[in-house]
């Protein structure tokens, strides 16, 4: 791997990011309306709980969190698309690129938009809605990760699948992480879904970290040793995912670049 072909790779994304409109709200604009909306949202909750700024807190903090699983399924995915869309998937495998630098690329530029969404959203709650989601300290490091982990399991499987498939199923770029979002817990605790929700619930990374994140919220912090079995978990999904990637990808050099519409 050469970083100096990974840094050509990034800087051609991130000149994209900074000219064009709809990247930038992206990055800005929906995290705006999520903390507009579920924040209002929140507060309707207030009257009706002993707890009203807690059950604020954590309701937001959920959304701000969110952002980078989110963010790290998008990229893959979308980036990809874009590139179908342009027809210039055939002119980076042209050049000295490897598809793992190619990929490696992806996943940095997933974690750099992703810090820079999270700061913004978490400076906007905090202005509109006195959540200091920073106060969680060091512990929002290994949450990050886990759940980043995780989103670049489902970025890497949509890619597989339009790789596969083609355009026609491009949505998924923008909608398959948000099949788990029920499951994750991301707005709620676990014991409040049904029992087999639960089940399937302990089997998804991010459902632990949400529910550390509610622990730590209340004055009750979850171990970071704790967070060994999601960290698990989300490493083996993302080795399957990347296995499935890979083998998409060599399908696809035998059908040739061109072929995915």
């Amino acid at each position: 791997m050469k970083l100096y072909r990974m840094w050509g790779i990034f800087l051609r994304y991130m000149f994209a990011f900074y000219h064009t409109l709809d990247r930038l709200a992206d990055v800005f604009f929906w995290p705006t309306v999520d903390l507009v909306l579920w924040g209002l949202t929140s507060r309707f909750f207030i009257s009706s709980s002993s707890n009203a700024q807690m059950l604020l807190g954590m309701l937001i903090s959920g959304l701000v969190l969110w952002i980078f699983p989110w963010r790290a399924q998008y990229e893959l995915g979308v980036n990809l698309l874009e590139d179908v869309w342009n027809r210039n998937l055939i002119n980076i495998f042209a050049t000295p690129v490897r598809f793992r630098e190619w990929v490696m690329t992806l996943l940095s530029i997933g974690i750099a938009k992703g810090i820079i969404s999270f700061s913004f959203a978490g400076m906007l709650a905090y202005v509109l809605y006195a959540t200091n989601i920073f106060k969680l300290g060091i512990y929002l490091f290994p949450w990050a990760v886990i759940i980043t982990l995780f989103g670049w399991v489902f970025g890497m499987l949509v890619t597989s699948a339009v790789m596969s498939f083609g355009t026609r199923i491009q949505t998924l770029a923008w909608t398959s992480i948000y099949i788990v979002v029920p499951f994750a817990a991301v707005y709620y605790p676990v014991s409040t879904l049904p029992g087999w929700a639960q089940t399937v619930a302990h089997y998804v990374p991010a459902s632990y970290v949400f529910e550390a994140m509610r622990a730590a919220i209340s004055g009750h912090p979850v171990p970071i040793t704790a967070l060994l079995w999601p960290t698990i978990m989300s490493l083996l999904y993302l080795g399957i995912s990347f296995s499935v990637l890979v083998a998409s990808y060599r399908k696809l050099l035998q059908r040739g670049l061109m072929s995915v519409e």
